[in-house]
């Protein structure tokens, strides 16, 4: 009997059907994610997206390039990278409504190329993440984290959206 590693199952299998599930999808057209096209290669993209939240103080915790986890097993795969991110002052009090969560946090925004050649962007939609875990105590945080998620990650898609 084969013992194939969940990390292998998932290069392999998930990662790519997932990205390919998502490459052709308009803006919130998947339940609970927000999608937008970037002006810029999937690199740039996540490189503008992780300077922006540094810059307002939000920890880039990691950074996952599922083409080169690909390409480890030999398989070919468009570019696709997560930028891994958070903030204990927004995520702590979401965890002490509903440690639950923590499956969503710290939250993630995934650039791929899609089938057509354009780049998109796709993160959790903060309302969606209220409503999946019951979290009606913090209005307030997750109306900044919608603010802030938008904002970042128009700053990261658009052409003059990352000022000096």
């Amino acid at each position: 009997m084969t013992f194939i590693s969940f990390r292998r199952l998932t290069w392999a299998f998930i990662v790519p059907l997932t990205v390919a599930a998502l490459s052709g999808l308009p803006a919130q057209a998947a339940d609970g994610l927000i999608v937008k096209t970037s002006d810029f290669g999937v690199a740039k993209t996540l490189d503008r997206l992780g300077i922006a939240m540094e810059r307002k103080g939000i920890k880039v915790f990691k950074r996952v390039n599922h083409a080169k986890g690909a390409a480890s097993v030999g398989m070919d795969m468009a570019a696709a990278e997560v930028l891994i991110f958070g903030s204990p002052k927004i995520g702590t009090p979401l965890m002490k409504s509903n440690p639950m969560i923590g499956l969503d946090l710290p939250l993630k925004a995934l650039a791929w190329k899609a089938a057509d050649g354009s780049v998109k962007l796709a993160y959790t939609d903060p309302a969606w993440l209220a409503n999946r875990y019951g979290i009606t105590d913090r209005a307030k945080v997750f109306k900044k984290m919608t603010g802030a998620l938008n904002k970042f990650t128009d700053m990261a898609t658009k052409r003059g959206g990352l000022p000096k």
